[in-house]
């Protein structure tokens, strides 16, 4: 099995949080999908002869595709059995879903939603620059219910500026009472080159307290899980088997296929990446070149990313997968460096697993970085 992951980078206007690479050119929609057919039609043997069976649509913002467009794309992917694909989503923002469209996805091989609300505060929403309102956001996911979307996640964002630990409850048992069955926090990060990282550089905005930050994780967690909610990755809780099947196959080391501008790969050896801009992308595509640059991964690359992906599920690191795939050298050096973190109760030893505890989570980036092998 494998997954293919599909870059739209077309946003109305930039968050000013996000990273990702995105174009506000719509006028060169078309084009994209055609080189993005393209693309697929140079690559889609690269994975070998294995089966996609989760498919990604993930951005900039998916759902400024209109539906004739996305109904083009899917059309262009020749050689996915659509009937056997076990997952396929479409990250959305909510004021673009209007009845029709939400038929429309319908009508496609579309069968999860990811919404990006990231708050249901509308003062949050403003700050962060997003285009909706509260009241879009609980109006979008009804009518993807209403539709019959029964796989449905939402986006929250939680430490921003002068927020504080009772609007983050307010904003979780907001997301609880819709009724999701997948829900994605994340803590606001000042990543370089965004607007959000100039304002914290010219003291427009303050970080929120780390404490806080965790107070609120914290929260998250226990709110969750008392409505049923397991918590299967760091950042991630769903009800019983509703998990992301497609990145939770990032995070067992599954082989996907990204294509689009900026798009990232990984066949289990290497690693790639696609130009991060859309008319190179196209340009390169067009004139018959592979647009992306390919890393071949070391030993050590291999090790450090089966630590870092299988530490952030709840299943944890596969000890024996360890000793197996990397011998026992890195077996020992594993077992050696977990020790003080078991020790001191960050890390807990379930069978041959090891997995992060309560107290881990909170420093899982420290815990990770002692685990890694680095020569």
């Amino acid at each position: 099995m494998a997954g293919l992951y599909i870059h739209i980078p077309f946003c109305k206007k930039r968050c000013i949080y996000c990273d990702f690479y995105s174009s506000i050119d719509m006028s060169q929609k078309e084009r994209y999908i055609r080189a993005l057919s393209r693309e697929w039609q140079g690559r889609c043997t690269e994975l070998g002869n294995v089966n996609i069976d989760t498919v990604y649509l993930g951005g900039g913002t998916p759902s400024q595709l209109c539906i004739s467009e996305l109904d083009s794309l899917f059309d262009s992917l020749i050689g996915i059995d659509w009937g056997q694909c076990k997952e396929v989503t479409i990250e959305v923002n909510p004021d673009d879903l209007t009845k029709d469209y939400v038929g429309g996805l319908v009508s496609l091989p579309v069968n999860r939603i990811s919404m990006g609300i990231q708050s249901f505060k509308d003062s949050d929403l403003l700050f962060l620059n997003r285009r909706h309102t509260s009241l879009q956001a609980v109006n979008a996911v009804k009518l993807c219910q209403d539709a019959g979307f029964e796989n449905l996640s939402v986006d929250l964002i939680y430490g921003l500026p002068g927020q504080t630990l009772e609007s983050w409850e307010q904003n979780v048992k907001m997301a609880i009472a819709l009724k999701v069955p997948h829900i994605s926090a994340y803590n606001l990060i000042y990543e370089e080159g965004t607007g959000l990282s100039e304002l914290l550089r010219k003291g427009k905005v303050r970080e929120c307290d780390e404490e806080l930050a965790l107070q609120m994780f914290g929260l998250l967690i226990d709110m969750l899980e008392y409505e049923g909610f397991e918590h299967y990755e760091i950042s991630n809780f769903a009800l019983p088997g509703r998990y992301s099947r497609h990145n939770t196959a990032y995070w067992q080391n599954v082989p996907y296929l990204g294509i689009g501008a900026s798009a990232h790969s990984y066949n289990g050896y290497t690693r790639s990446w696609n130009v991060p801009d859309l008319r190179q992308y196209c340009d390169k595509i067009e004139s018959g070149n592979m647009a992306y640059t390919l890393e071949q991964l070391s030993f050590d690359d291999l090790y450090n990313d089966f630590v870092l992906t299988s530490l952030r599920t709840m299943w944890g690191l596969d000890l024996d997968k360890v000793k197996f795939l990397y011998g026992n050298d890195r077996y020992m050096y594993c077992l050696q460096q977990a020790l003080i973190h078991i020790q001191s109760g960050n890390l807990i030893m379930s069978g041959k697993h090891l997995r992060l505890t309560r107290k881990g989570l909170f420093i899982s980036d420290t815990i990770m970085s002692d685990l890694f092998y680095v020569d």
